[in-house]
């Protein structure tokens, strides 16, 4: 996507920026053309399966010139999608297992520096994320993660069952994983990378066919959901559940875009094949992250729903602040290896491969 001409009007930027982030593609927007929505900063700019956001009125600290690109420093260049296909194997993966922190009605990627905007967020991870968390003061703060490198902010719509907020319960599975055939060339994320996965206000359809949708929102032998199940078994075994994955192929040259999605990609088939690679225009192939979390409701389900609105609302945000060197270890000893490793990059199948962290979880 090219970077936008500096003299675009503040308005111009507040609506493009909005109506790209809600997944309104299609939408002409050029330099002296009227604003799609010319008062979006003031009121609620788009209404689409029942839930409404307001526009962001403001940028991220990080954000050089306030154009809504963040640059890579340095960026990634000279990279071609790898087309290799080294010798099979069935995982190249680990887990990054993080808790609940806190909830709040934040959202530092799309609403930065705007405290309260957000529908209402569950955070995992880093326990001090706020509308206001910057790379840097995510780097600084404490972790919920079993690996004390993981300062990364995760975080989702929250999950209610009528007025009663429901929080996942202990270490919940982010696993990091190779999206494309050529496991060998996936390389660790860049500090201060940030991008959502999915949209609150996408239409059920585009839920179901969205490319990380892996099963669905699961209970009991129900899958493959849309929407949350009527009911669920009322056992203290089965909690709600929902896997979905993230795009993994990264354009090499912004850390976040206007919509907080173009500069991530998902991979493409390669012709004539079934293997993955990444497209030509996001040749950096990084991890690929898939939530897959377990909420503690069950029985009747009539009154669950997500801060965003229905089922299919749901999305998740990413932004990376692991530490390099505990990431760099994970991503080579598990992903690049082919491995299936837990948090501390130990794979039980594979004991002679020892693991990447110590029993504390921190670099040997």
């Amino acid at each position: 996507m090219p970077r936008r001409s500096k003299g675009l009007s503040a308005t111009l930027i507040t609506g493009a920026l909005l109506l790209t982030s809600l997944g309104l593609g299609g939408i002409a927007v050029s330099a002296g053309a009227p604003a799609p929505h010319s008062a979006a900063a003031d009121a609620f700019a788009a209404t689409h399966s029942g839930h409404a956001m307001a526009a962001s009125t403001a940028t991220s600290p990080e954000d050089p010139d306030g154009d809504g690109y963040i640059p890579a420093n340095p960026p990634v260049t000279g990279v071609t999608p790898s087309t290799q296909d080294p010798p099979h194997r069935y995982f190249h993966e680990f887990q990054a297992n993080c808790s609940v922190t806190h909830t709040k009605p934040d959202d530092p990627i799309v609403y930065p520096q705007q405290p309260g905007k957000s529908h209402d967020h569950t955070f995992m991870g880093n326990t001090t994320t706020n509308a206001n968390s910057t790379t840097a003061t995510l780097s600084a703060g404490g972790t919920t993660c079993k690996a004390p490198g993981d300062l990364s902010g995760y975080w989702m719509p929250t999950l209610y069952n009528g007025d009663q907020q429901i929080l996942p319960v202990g270490p919940q599975v982010i696993y990091y994983k190779s999206g494309v055939t050529d496991y060998t060339s996936v390389r660790p994320f860049p500090k201060g990378l940030r991008f959502v996965v999915g949209s609150p206000i996408q239409s059920a359809d585009e839920f179901r066919h969205h490319p990380g949708f892996v099963e669905g929102w699961e209970c009991g032998d129900s899958y493959f959901n849309t929407e949350f199940p009527a009911t669920c078994p009322n056992r203290a075994d089965v909690q709600l559940n929902i896997r979905f994955q993230a795009p993994s192929c990264w354009d090499g040259k912004y850390l976040d875009t206007p919509d907080h999605k173009s500069h991530m990609a998902y991979p493409v088939v390669k012709p004539g094949t079934n293997d993955n690679m990444c497209p030509a225009d996001h040749p950096v192939a990084l991890p690929m992250i898939e939530f897959k979390m377990a909420f503690p409701v069950n029985g009747d389900m009539s009154k669950v729903r997500l801060s965003s609105g229905t089922g299919h609302s749901f999305h998740y945000d990413f932004f990376n602040a692991w530490d390099d060197r505990t990431l760099k270890a994970l991503v080579d000893h598990c992903v690049v290896g082919g491995l299936q490793c837990d948090a501390r990059g130990y794979d039980e199948t594979h004991p002679e491969a020892g693991a990447a962290l110590d029993e504390h979880y921190r670099l040997p």
